[in-house]
């Protein structure tokens, strides 16, 4: 009975295809036509924590301690700090990664369709 339960919980893709007598149905992404703003969206995504990573390992070796420092809220907001500036900057047109990004993702688009 707690098997029945469980496989009835998962997606039908996590079931081994099958869920309750049902074949799978395809990813929408592949049925979708091709989405231009939707692919724009998640490169600029992609780029935003490419450069918040960046700038993670960059400021890992900053001490909060000293005379200027933060303390410990310092180390516990800098990663949203980081977050927000990772996100300025790939709107700002950022390291340029979110255009090859792009183009990748619209090519997988018209290979899916």
């Amino acid at each position: 009975m707690a098997d029945r339960f469980a496989a009835a919980a998962l997606p039908a893709s996590a079931a081994g295809g099958v869920a309750a007598g049902t074949a799978t149905a395809p990813h929408p992404a592949a049925a979708a036509p091709r989405d231009a703003a939707g692919a724009r969206r998640v490169a600029e995504d992609f780029e935003s924590f490419f450069f918040t990573q960046s700038l993670e390992s960059m400021y890992a070796g900053l001490s909060t301690k000293g005379l200027f420092g933060g303390g410990s809220g310092e180390s516990v907001y800098r990663s949203l700090l980081l977050q927000e500036y990772g996100k300025a900057a790939a709107r700002g047109g950022g390291l340029g990664i979110a255009d090859s990004v792009q183009r990748q993702i619209l090519k997988l688009q018209e290979v899916a369709s």
